[in-house]
């Protein structure tokens, strides 16, 4: 027994085998009923090869099979690779090769792409295929033939808290790189092993699943696809403590407020307000089908993570649901959660502010931290459970992965301000900063001010050319239907928010924002988007700080 992802579901399964774990809307999986299959599929990957150590891909939508995949590949020791299920063939081929995969568990609708792409990558020799609905046809192994083929039997060897967990990042700036963790580090930090509100650690490697059993089983609903990690780990979490997690494979706005409804869900994540902003339209418009308020009477709680989520959204949110535990949170595939808000309304402006937890700090070039209230700029940094670095890409490693005065830190270049109260104010990734006139322009920062005003749906902020300041800031926005802001109108709300320095003087109008799945902003389509055609308004430059 290990601090191990498969042992810690294996000790739920073990203590609630006839609760729920896995829902869709159309049928439930039992904690018995996933240890059966999750057996199965993982013999057969066994039979075809498959051994510990080896890169085995899910290219799925959140499906119950998904999960039941995962925890398979978890039980063979092998290693987990991500795919986004929006990449066209180059990026598929660019993942199944970079990642040395050997075996991919796929949904129906991918296959073309699939077979356009497995030709260029041998050494991945086994395809199982999950039903959609679709009629692709497809080469390899359909997913309930597998599994009706192979041993239930739970006969794996040994794990160890050593094995790799490996998280494929988003990609949105630069090629997707494999983040491997060591399994005990990232169930410290991710799933529950340190608690969250205390900073304790857990007992023992049974203590979730015993409480979980001691307790209520709860309903959870992350629904983020489950490429990115933040709903990996929400769901695990789920499964360590005896939990039902419900699988929802699209996201729409008024399903995820049905959901809800029809499924008693008491716990949602989000990342950000990709979905933040259509989920408020829609539970504001209320159910279509019946011109009702959707009933919520089970939600208690809706927690945030990875992405921008507005003051401003939050503000709306607290309003309509109040007595609702709102959060707001900050991590990384390098870092893992690195700290946590509980939002009330009218807290700050700017970017995200949170506090931070024991192991994450903000140091400046030199290694030290930064001091609170002096404005100074610094980098998040994470000590203690961090990852092992890049799968194969040793000057990634070394570039995120640093040592300062002995102590080793994942730094990812997200940038911060330490506030006077210790919370932090999170101003976005050094790669995406604006140097306008000498001037250190954080996107997340401007983005969160235009978000205020009420018709702009969503936007990207991103720096294009200047003659005379070297940059100057853009803004790319969708704003809401019929709705067209002029510089004028939206120079009100940007006055309360930011400094002028940091207004867009460039506007370009989209009819949608590129996100990735996850919700993060796609800063290079953003630029495209700037340097492929005049802006649709220019606005008078506002006055640099006195130092220019």
């Amino acid at each position: 027994m290990a601090y191990n992802i498969a042992d810690l579901v294996e000790h739920a399964i073990d203590l609630m085998p006839e609760r729920v774990v896995l829902a869709d809307d159309h049928h439930e999986v039992t904690y018995a009923q996933l240890e059966d299959r999750a057996n199965r599929l993982a013999h057969y990957l066994q039979e075809q090869g498959v051994v510990a150590g080896d890169k085995v891909g899910i290219y799925s939508r959140n499906t119950c099979e998904a999960i039941e995949a995962m925890i398979a590949i978890f039980k063979l020791r092998a290693v987990m690779v991500n795919v986004n299920y929006r990449y066209v063939e180059n990026e598929l081929h660019y993942i199944f090769d970079n990642s040395d995969m050997v075996a991919l568990v796929h949904e129906r609708r991918y296959s073309s792409k699939v077979a356009a792409v497995i030709g260029r990558t041998p050494a991945l020799k086994t395809t199982v295929v999950v039903e959609d609905g679709t009629d692709e046809a497809f080469d390899g192994i359909e997913y309930e033939a597998a599994l009706a083929q192979s041993s239930p039997e739970r006969d794996f060897e040994e794990r160890s808290g050593d094995d790799i967990y490996m998280l494929y990042t988003g990609g949105t700036t630069g090629m997707p790189k494999g983040v491997m963790w060591r399994h005990e580090d990232v169930w410290r930090v991710l799933g529950g092993g340190i608690n969250f509100l205390t900073g304790e650690y857990v007992n023992d490697e049974w203590e979730l699943a015993r409480q979980g059993a001691e307790n209520p089983p709860m309903t959870r609903f992350p629904i983020p696809p489950m490429i990115h990690g933040g709903s990996q780990w929400a769901t695990f979490q789920s499964l360590f403590a005896g939990s039902k997690c419900v699988m929802i494979p699209d996201f729409d706005a008024h399903g995820v407020w049905q959901a809800i409804d029809n499924h008693k869900i008491n716990l949602i994540f989000i990342t950000g307000d990709a979905m933040a902003r259509p989920m408020l339209d829609a539970l504001k418009e209320g159910n279509p089908n019946t011109g009702e308020p959707y009933d919520l009477s089970t939600l208690w709680m809706m927690a945030s993570s990875a992405a921008l989520f507005s003051p401003a959204l939050k503000d709306e949110y607290v309003d309509l649901l109040p007595n609702r535990m709102i959060t707001d949170s900050i991590g990384s595939s390098e870092t893992g959660f690195g700290g946590l808000s509980t939002v009330t309304k009218g807290q700050h402006d700017g970017g995200p502010r949170v506090k931070m937890d024991a192991s994450t700090t903000v140091l400046n070039d030199d290694g030290y931290p930064v001091t609170p209230g002096s404005g100074e700029i610094g980098f998040i940094a994470r000590k203690g459970h961090i990852p092992l670095g890049y799968y194969k890409d040793e000057e990634k490693t070394k570039a995120t992965f640093k040592e300062f005065h002995g102590v080793r830190y994942s730094i990812p270049g997200d940038f911060a301000r330490v506030e006077e109260d210790l919370t932090v104010t999170m101003l976005g990734r050094g790669s995406v900063s604006i140097n306008s006139g000498g001037e250190k322009i954080y996107p997340e920062e401007v983005e969160g001010a235009l978000k205020a005003h009420p018709d702009v749906f969503d936007a990207i902020v991103v720096g294009v050319a200047d003659e005379r300041w070297g940059q100057r800031v853009a803004a790319v926005i969708h704003p809401r239907e019929g709705k067209r802001p002029t510089f004028a109108e939206l120079r009100p709300v940007l006055e309360k928010e930011i400094a002028s320095y940091k207004f867009p003087r460039s506007f370009w109008f989209v009819d949608e924002i590129k996100r990735s799945p996850a919700g993060k902003p796609d800063y290079k389509w953003a630029k495209e988007q700037a340097e492929s055609r005049p802006a649709d308004e220019v606005a008078e430059a506002p006055k640099q700080a006195e130092s220019v």
